[in-house]
């Protein structure tokens, strides 16, 4: 059996540093150590609609807006397979036969679902497509026979209900689907990146984020409005670098060769946390030093991105393609289900 990756992301939005630090950076790595067979990346578009039926031309408007984000951080479309998730139909029908295998109780209990339901205030009013979207993506991950799922720390309750599903369904019906292992962000720091405003995630829908494509003049104006420690109100006071974000950003984006660059005063991160504890260092010499950084990182995926813009054409053939092979591949292991089920009558 090869080594294949599944992973992708919904399209209600531009993307942004979070999803480049939690997965996008460690894709473009794997995908240029060859060290794996096939690399699936999927545009999770029905995956989308489940929180956003009422407005589906936000969701088919941001298909070009992940797909450049994914060229501009240096995703290769002749290395890794980038495909839409509603345009490869059997994804939908083996999501079908995996919900006989979950309770109501156990979808309920998902914590990404129960903390993404909250974060929304469906309370009463949750879509069943909503609740269900885990079972979704473990139909998505089985699919392609997906060995390794590189996702920020937030999807491991995914990952984890992906494998009862498969070990389920083979104690049930024969060895026929693959289990796939969770693949986190080395850097702690990059395993969840919160918002600029302090709160526990960067989200689009809670407008607290620095998107890839994001302009300089952006970037510099959300990084010198981040929260910081609250109790550091003077320079001369003591401050706390753990649990503040601009701190928690540097750990996720700096190298010891930014300090060369940016900030020569100090020899490295760990030099400029102690001044900060200690007192003496204002947070607006720390955010400057910040923007330097996350702009450095930023503007050759800016400049990308900018070239793709003008070839949006190659990019619809790009994910037509992608999206062909997608469909052969889950055919067959849609096949294998139909099988395993016993429900290939005319076979």
């Amino acid at each position: 059996m090869g080594k294949i990756i599944l992973t992708g992301d919904r399209p209600t939005g531009k993307l942004h540093v979070g999803h480049y630090v939690g997965s996008l950076r460690e894709r473009v790595r794997l995908q240029n150590e060859g060290n794996f067979d096939k690399i699936y990346i999927m545009i999770a578009d029905a995956q989308a609609l489940t929180d956003n039926a009422e407005h589906p031309e936000k969701v088919r408007d941001n298909i070009i807006e992940v797909a450049l984000d994914y060229l501009a951080c240096g995703i290769d479309p002749e290395k890794s397979t980038i495909f839409i998730q509603s345009m490869v139909s059997e994804l939908t029908e083996l999501t079908f036969y995996y919900m006989n295998l979950v309770t109501v109780s156990r979808a309920q209990r998902n914590p990404t679902v129960k903390t993404e339901i909250k974060m929304r205030n469906f309370e009463a009013n949750i879509p069943v497509g909503f609740l269900v979207y885990p079972i979704s993506q473990a139909a998505d991950i089985t699919a392609f026979k997906a060995t390794t799922v590189p996702v920020g720390e937030d999807q491991k309750p995914m990952l984890e209900q992906c494998r009862e599903i498969v070990h389920k369904f083979n104690s049930l019906y024969g060895e026929t689907l693959v289990e796939p292992n969770i693949l986190l962000p080395k850097n702690s720091a990059c395993l969840r990146l919160p918002g600029i405003d302090g709160k526990a995630k960067m989200s689009k829908s809670l407008g607290n984020c620095i998107y890839l494509s994001d302009e300089p003049d952006a970037v510099k104006k959300k990084i010198m409005s981040m929260f910081t420690d609250p109790n550091h109100l003077r320079v001369e006071d003591p401050g706390e670098t753990e649990n503040n974000p601009v701190f928690i950003y540097l750990d996720a984006f700096c190298r010891d060769e930014h300090f060369a660059q940016f900030l020569p005063e100090y020899q490295n991160l760990d030099e400029l946390k102690a001044h900060y504890q200690r007192g003496g260092l204002g947070d607006v010499k720390v955010k400057k030093f910040l923007n330097n950084v996350l702009q450095s990182e930023l503007e050759p995926i800016r400049n990308r991105r900018k070239e793709w813009e003008k070839r949006t054409s190659d990019v619809y053939e790009f994910l037509k393609q992608g999206t062909i092979e997608a469909k052969k591949v889950a055919a067959e292991t849609l096949n294998d289900v139909r099988n395993a089920l016993k429900i290939n009558y005319f076979d």
